[in-house]
């Protein structure tokens, strides 16, 4: 069978709607993968440093999941949440136990957004109440709701909302007004702030929704601790807070396998979305909250799609091996070493402002040399190099001015070092690139 990529990207822009954008000037088919390898229609194999935004958590082609995909296929696809379903029970239960909230219960959606969206429904209607702080530089989904609490220009496309939204300070830790600060003079000026937003609100605030890391926002965080912090503040309110883990969830972080538990010190979120990673390419997300809040909604509920026999299927076989080959141990150790490689090629370049993040979940973001001012044509630059090289990896950030650097959590060292020197390779080629143009 013969492939006609250029072909298939006019029937894409013939049929597609024009804001559902595709990476490289020549975009790419990917047709099969394996590990952390994929190859496109042409025959080009590429090592994959994002994963399908972050989905492929575990790698490519995972023959455990495939055969849990299978068999499940081969009895039943499809039943709907109106009845019973044993692989939903049995995944609901492994993530309760895992969540860290007490007398918790799982709801299951098909997307990330969906889980947002589930989320501040039950927030919102728990607290009779539809004010809800989000965090500056934020990106919680693309429904109406979750667009409505996205503190990032490049991905709200209408400022219409069911919701009033206040965004705090404290998610960009080395950009904004408080970035000359230490560590605990930023959270006290943080703390500071949202105390001081609080005043702005007719009262009886819903909920905080925050990414521990954030993710389309250029895998910024926060000083471990901010969020804790925050909680003093808003337990005192009554004001739940909500943690996006849509990204951060299943150990990427490599020191937590929530990314809330940087910020524990007060007690676990009443509420925790995961989408992504869980699925390892299903289309599997869910909502955590302790009984209580989940319990509100008065109205009847189902879904679908949610709970669907073969996502939990395929959820379940993914978990299990996450848990028994220590998933989280190895994104600490390889992220570790990936992004101690990549410091020591950026300390020679001025294209680099700052490498960051933690676990396989490194973000590098670009600038205009000899400024500090985002550089999205550096980024796309350094995209296409890579991809030249044999080598995908992501975008983000202000702008779009960094790249996202997320791998399978299978990643070996000598896949990590292979991905460094392929990446410092296109970093110093478009510093080239752009001394040549100024």
């Amino acid at each position: 069978m013969t492939h006609d990529t250029g072909s298939l990207h006019a029937r894409h822009r013939a049929v597609m709607p024009s804001w559902l954008s595709l990476y490289y000037a020549q975009p790419l088919e990917l047709t099969h993968g394996e590990g952390r390898h994929v190859w496109d229609a042409e025959g080009n194999r590429y090592l994959d440093f994002f994963g399908g935004i972050l989905t492929t958590m575990t790698a490519h082609a995972l023959p455990e999941v495939a055969k849990a995909v299978g068999e499940q296929a081969g009895r039943i696809l499809h039943t709907s949440t109106l009845y019973l379903s044993r692989p939903m029970v049995e995944l609901a239960e492994r993530i309760a136990a895992l969540s860290g909230i007490p007398d918790a219960r799982v709801f299951f959606t098909t997307s990330g957004t969906e889980a947002n969206d589930a989320a501040l429904l039950l927030a919102t209607t728990h607290r009779r109440s539809n004010q809800v702080l989000a965090m500056r530089n934020s990106y919680h989904g693309r429904s109406f709701s979750t667009v409505a609490v996205t503190g990032n220009q490049s991905w709200s496309p209408t400022s219409l909302s069911p919701l009033q939204t206040l965004y705090v300070h404290g998610g960009v830790r080395s950009r904004g007004p408080y970035a000359d600060l230490g560590d605990a003079e930023y959270v006290a000026a943080c703390v500071a702030d949202l105390e001081d937003m609080l005043q702005q609100t007719a009262g009886g605030v819903a909920a905080l929704i925050a990414e521990p890391v954030q993710g389309v926002g250029g895998f910024t965080a926060p000083p471990d601790g901010l969020y804790a912090a925050f909680r003093e503040v808003l337990a005192r309110e009554g004001i739940l807070w909500i943690s996006d883990e849509v990204q951060t969830g299943w150990g990427r972080t490599g020191d937590h396998f929530w990314g809330w538990q940087a910020h524990a010190e007060n007690g676990p979120p009443d509420l925790l979305t995961f989408a992504k990673g869980i699925g390892n390419g299903m289309s599997l997300g869910g909502v955590v909250a302790r009984a209580e809040i989940m319990n509100c909604l008065s109205a009847n509920s189902i879904s679908t799609f949610g709970g669907s026999p073969i996502t939990m299927a395929a959820g379940l076989a993914n978990l299990n091996y996450l848990l028994e080959h220590d998933l989280q141990g190895n994104a600490r150790r390889v992220g570790g070493l990936l992004i101690e490689r990549l410091r020591a090629v950026a300390a020679g370049l001025d294209v680099v402002r700052e490498i960051r993040g933690r676990g396989l979940m490194i973000g590098i973001e670009l600038v205009r040399p000899g400024t500090d001012e985002p550089s999205p044509e550096a980024a796309t630059l350094v995209l296409e190099a890579a991809r030249e090289r044999g080598l995908l990896v992501g975008k983000g950030g202000q702008g779009g001015a960094s790249l996202r650097i997320a791998p399978p959590l299978t990643l070996t060292v000598a896949e990590a070092e292979q991905g460094a020197e392929l990446l410092a390779d296109a970093l110093r080629r478009t510093q080239r690139q752009l001394a040549d143009a100024s």
